[in-house]
């Protein structure tokens, strides 16, 4: 699917200033309830998992939002670290309720195995506002690296500095919809001053794995489980899903360090970010979610057995 769009907010071909922040702040309204569909969740898994708030983002009187992360209730010193990130965009949903729903689901079925770190929601601003970007008009992103400018990101990066070498596996669950192409990208054009160049979306789940660190065997044995639950996008008609190339079915690479991408954070040897559609006619809600959680737990069973 390709949509054409000019954006509403700034002048073409110059990058945005504090006013052209300002009126896109002004339209963004609060459309679902972080307390609710996220916090009312995390308060029901505290009698089985150890729930830690590594931070709070400060965006005004009425924009407070405690961060919380769900850990293994017996921490073992000797066992490998698995890490499970989502909603680092907040308007991606599956990675925010995938990530709950493997929890309450499937996390029991790693006790003793691994110690279990899941941050279900790492930006609840723009959970609230169905967005990418935070209320600075940053995208956390493209903001994990030190003096980050995303108060989401230096967060998250705080809590897993003290384990981030003793990470095996780091999945980061995240969606592409059609409203990247209708919104998001228009929007990261019109804000850095440069032309807005239409892509593809693809329709079905992909994965982007680390071109530093690329991992085929762990990426395809996701690929594979989750093929099971919906399906898997395939290549353009260039070979490529959203500008890269296809390197196996369903996976592209990234450099993840390079970017600042949210699943270069640790030393795991294990990385992937999923990629689900929402937006197909093809797949549910519910689906989207189940494929979030098969992922977690493929690249959990397949770092186990390859470690």
């Amino acid at each position: 699917m390709t949509t054409q769009f000019h954006y509403p907010i700034g002048t073409p071909g110059v990058a945005w200033g504090e006013a052209e922040r300002t009126e896109w702040l002004s339209r963004q309204t609060r459309r679902r309830s972080y307390e609710t569909d996220v916090l009312g969740t995390i308060g029901r898994l505290r009698p089985r998992f150890d729930v830690v708030q590594y931070g709070q983002l400060d965006y005004g009187p009425s924009d407070t939002y405690p961060l919380f992360a769900i850990k293994s209730r017996d921490w073992r010193d000797d066992l490998p670290v698995v890490l499970v990130t989502g909603g680092v965009h907040g308007y991606e949903t599956s990675g925010v309720h995938g990530a709950l729903q493997f929890v309450e689901q499937r996390a029991a079925d790693y006790e003793g195995r691994v110690n279990l770190v899941v941050v279900p929601c790492v930006s609840p601003w723009g959970y609230e506002r169905i967005h990418r970007w935070n209320p600075d008009a940053n995208d956390p992103n493209r903001s994990f690296h030190a003096d980050s400018p995303a108060q989401e990101s230096a967060a998250l990066m705080g809590l897993v500095a003290p384990f981030g070498d003793r990470v095996l596996v780091h999945i980061d669950l995240h969606e592409t919809t059609d409203s990247d192409e209708s919104e998001f990208r228009p929007a990261l054009s019109a804000r850095d001053g440069k032309p807005y160049e239409p892509g593809e979306i693809p329709d079905g789940f992909y994965l982007v794995g680390d071109s530093e660190n690329p991992q085929p065997g762990f990426q395809q044995a996701i690929i594979e489980a989750v093929a099971k639950v919906t399906h898997i996008a395939p290549a353009d008609a260039n070979g490529e899903i959203i500008g890269s190339k296809v390197v196996a079915p369903g996976v592209i690479n990234y450099p993840l360090r390079q970017l600042h991408l949210c699943a270069g954070i640790t030393d795991a040897r294990f990385t992937s970010t999923t990629e689900v559609y929402p937006d197909s006619p093809r797949a549910s809600a519910e689906q989207c979610n189940a494929a979030q959680v098969a992922a977690v737990c493929a690249g959990i069973d397949f770092a186990l057995d390859h470690r």
